[in-house]
């Protein structure tokens, strides 16, 4: 498929298919035309390493594990580095903090909706029986 197949698809723009192809997370094949002609599947990737970036991880650290996200246990490197590790461990503790803060969000719209439910239900009861509702005291 070309680029902007691939970028309908994915929803991601050509310049940022571009970008990740700089940056070694995609390889696509060339026509003879030399237009870039993406595999089956590169979809999934795409969306996959969007997801990655929009969870903060830097391209550097998405090229270094990317191949580990779906492959077997086996393309583990023999002797990891330790900074790296340091640096997805420090990646992975980041996206801890960013789901726990996106639960307790959650939690609170949710209590926010349930809370606007029930008082838009209310209020609805109460113009069925021809009255208004009462002002919210603070």
């Amino acid at each position: 498929m070309k680029i902007g197949e691939l970028s309908r698809l994915t929803g991601v723009s050509v310049r940022a298919l571009r970008y990740y192809e700089e940056e070694g997370l995609i390889l696509p094949a060339r026509g003879g035309n030399g237009y870039r002609d993406y595999c089956d599947g590169a979809d999934e990737m795409v969306r996959q390493i969007r997801g990655l970036i929009e969870c903060g991880l830097p391209t550097r650290i998405i090229r270094d594990i990317l191949p580990f996200l779906d492959g077997p246990a086996d393309l583990l490197p023999q002797v990891p580095c330790p900074r790296m590790l340091d640096q997805v461990a420090a990646e992975r503790e980041q996206l801890d903090r960013r789901i726990r803060c996106l639960t307790r969000n959650r939690k609170a719209i949710d209590a926010y909706l349930r809370a606007a439910r029930t008082a838009a239900s209310e209020a609805g009861g109460l113009r069925k029986e021809g009255r208004s509702p009462e002002p919210a005291t603070p």
